[in-house]
């Protein structure tokens, strides 16, 4: 099992900065699942996505989406610091 979240930011195009429990910072793309299925399609709205909050060790919105926190963990990039759009992987 992969650490849960313990704290996120969501920063410009749909990207969620997060801090697991283990102490890791990831980021996390959430652009390829926008349009895969209704159920996110939802998060497209700017002011609906800014509305995540943490629940069960996960990212959740208030309608119920969420993405499993292993797979936010084991997809995310892993980063020390972000500078300028970009990702240095550690």
């Amino acid at each position: 099992m992969n650490p849960r979240v313990s704290f996120f930011e969501i920063e410009p195009d749909y990207v969620l900065r997060i801090t697991f429990k283990n102490g890791e910072t990831r980021q996390f793309d959430t652009k390829p699942y926008l349009d895969c299925s209704d159920f996110f399609r939802e998060l497209r709205d700017e002011a609906y996505f800014q509305k995540a909050h943490i629940s069960g060790g996960t990212i959740e919105w208030p309608r119920g989406q969420d993405f499993c926190p292993d797979t936010l963990y084991e997809l995310g990039i892993p980063t020390t610091a972000c500078r300028f759009g970009t990702v240095e992987k550690v």
